[in-house]
């Protein structure tokens, strides 16, 4: 063998541009993490939008459930990536300690109806330390008329805390049912200082 024989040339940017390709085909479609908080464990999803679902773990059944519904209703290649939920964690973090009052993280809407989405939408603009009537996140939704249906989109709010439906009371100011249970209702309102 000849060492001296010239070998192919290697175009770099082809390879460059081919890795690239391979490193996004092989990133998950939902990437998704287990999360301590002080209100117990909660399993964090992401799409390449946004943060898809924050899950009580222990209120729904485990985290198989929460992960089935994901590769149903979104895509089958949901896999565990804990680096892609670092600034979800970051943020909760910041929210327990007392040191965010509002969540900058993008959030993908995909799960939710128009209606729904509108609904959950308005209830993430409900300030920290304050609360709103089920009528009201309604009325902002754009259908005065329509709490019962934000209550039922509230109920299905895949992202709790984040949006903030532990901030939806009724409107004789009493306290209503909440997805994590209304002990976690109430440590979040605590949390933020509102008096119930």
């Amino acid at each position: 063998m000849n060492d001296n024989l010239p070998g192919p040339e290697i175009d770099m940017q082809a390879l460059d541009a081919a890795t690239r390709r391979f490193v996004e085909r092989a990133q998950p479609d939902v990437a998704y993490a287990v999360i301590d908080s002080p209100v117990g464990a909660l399993v964090a999803a992401t799409t390449p939008t946004g943060l898809v679902r924050l899950a009580y773990e222990d209120f729904n059944g485990g985290l198989d459930p929460v992960l089935d519904d994901l590769s149903k209703r979104l895509s089958p290649r949901v896999l565990e990536d804990p680096t892609r939920l670092d600034p979800v964690r970051r943020e909760l973090d910041e929210y327990f300690n007392n040191v965010r009052t509002t969540f900058d993280l993008p959030i993908d809407w995909t799960l939710y109806s128009d209606f729904g989405r509108r609904v959950l939408q308005a209830t993430a603009e409900i300030p920290f330390g304050t609360t709103a009537s089920y009528g009201a996140v309604a009325a902002a939704a754009g259908n005065p008329k329509a709490s019962r249906a934000a209550g039922r989109a509230l109920g299905a709010n895949a992202i709790p805390i984040v949006v903030p439906c532990h901030r939806v009371i009724g409107t004789s100011g009493k306290l209503t049912g909440y997805t994590g249970g209304m002990h976690r209702k109430e440590a979040l309102l605590r949390l933020e200082g509102i008096a119930f």
